[in-house]
C-alpha cells in the first residue's frame, strides 16, 4: 500500500492511492464531487483482497490535492487523469467514475483515448449534459445549480451536512439513517478548497459529455439508482446507454446517488462481475 504525489505540467500536485500488486490488473476510481479518494475506500478494499491493482485520486481543488485558483476544469482533470495513468504506467485498465468522476471518466476517453483502458464503469455519473436545455428537457434548470454555488459560498460546513440527506436517500421511508456517511461525507468535503469545488460546479452540470460518449468503444457499465435525487437517471444513465457503443444499463430499484456506499456488497459484486466477464 502507498501513497504519494504526481507533479503536472503546471505545477500541480496530485494525491493518489495506489494499493495493490503492481503486476495486477489496475482500476482507477474517479469521486464526485465534493469528495475525495477516500469516497472508494470501501471498493478499493474490496477489489485489492480480490486480487487487483487499486488506484485512487484527488481531483485538484479536492481533498489532499493542490488548490489552483485557475484550471478547475473538466478538460484539466482529464489531463491531470492522463499524467496520472501515464506516469503509474497504467494499462488494461478498468475506470469507474462516480456522479462528477463518470464525466471525467469519459473525458478523458474523448480527450486521449481508450487504448490504455479495457473496461468503464459509470455510477450515477453525470454524462451526457445536467444542465436543462431546449435539447435536454429533462436536465435540472440552472437555479439548481447557482443554489448549489451559493451554499458552497455561504456556509458550506452546513450545505455539506444538509446535502448528505438526499445524496444518500435518508430523507426516503425504509432508508437507514447513517451517520457515520454523513460525517465522513463532510469531512471530505470540507478538506477541499472552496474556489476549486465552486468552479467545479460549472463542469459537472454545463458540460456536455455526448461527444466524449460517443467515443467510447471499451463495454461499458452505467449503474444508476432509479431514486438519485441528485442526478436524475431519465437526463443521465438512461440517455448515455442508448450513445455509448457496447453499454450495459444496470438500474438499481429505490437507488439513491450514493449506492456505492449504501449498497457496497452489491455494487461491488455487481462490478467485479463485470471486470471478470
Amino acid at each position: 500500500m502507498s501513497t504519494g504525489f504526481i507533479e503536472t505540467k503546471d505545477k500541480t500536485k496530485i494525491f493518489y492511492k495506489d494499493w495493490g500488486p503492481k503486476d495486477a490488473q489496475p482500476i482507477l476510481f474517479h469521486h464526485g464531487w465534493p469528495l475525495s479518494a477516500d469516497a472508494w475506500d470501501n471498493q478499493m478494499l474490496f477489489f485489492v483482497l480480490k486480487g487487483y491493482r487499486v488506484i485512487a485520486h484527488d481531483r485538484r481543488g479536492h481533498g489532499r490535492s493542490d488548490q489552483p485558483w485557475e484550471g478547475n476544469t473538466m478538460d484539466q482533470y482529464a489531463d491531470d487523469v492522463a499524467e496520472l495513468i501515464e506516469k503509474l504506467d497504467l494499462k488494461n485498465l478498468v475506470m469507474i467514475g462516480h456522479s462528477t468522476g463518470g464525466g471525467e471518466v469519459a473525458h478523458y476517453i474523448g480527450r486521449h483515448g481508450d487504448k490504455r483502458v479495457a473496461k468503464a464503469v459509470l455510477v450515477g455519473a453525470v454524462p451526457p449534459i445536467m444542465l436543462k436545455t431546449d435539447a435536454n428537457p429533462e436536465g435540472l434548470p440552472m437555479e439548481v445549480f447557482d443554489g448549489i454555488r451559493k451554499g458552497t459560498m455561504d456556509n458550506r460546513s452546513q450545505f455539506f451536512k444538509d446535502l448528505t440527506t438526499p445524496f444518500y436517500g435518508f430523507n426516503r421511508a425504509g432508508v437507514k439513517d447513517n451517520q457515520g456517511f454523513r460525517d465522513s461525507f463532510w469531512l471530505m468535503g470540507m478538506q477541499g478548497g472552496i474556489k476549486g469545488l465552486y468552479d467545479c460546479v460549472k463542469e459537472f452540470s454545463e458540460v456536455d459529455y455526448t461527444d466524449d460518449l460517443k467515443k467510447i468503444g471499451c463495454p461499458t457499465l452505467i449503474i444508476h439508482g432509479d431514486d438519485d435525487q441528485i442526478v436524475p437517471i431519465h437526463a443521465s444513465a438512461e440517455k448515455a446507454a442508448k450513445i455509448v457503443k457496447n453499454a450495459t444499463l444496470k438500474v438499481y430499484a429505490g437507488g439513491s446517488h450514493g449506492l456505492a456506499q449504501i449498497e457496497a456488497d452489491k455494487f461491488n459484486n455487481d462490478v467485479l462481475d463485470f471486470i471478470k466477464s
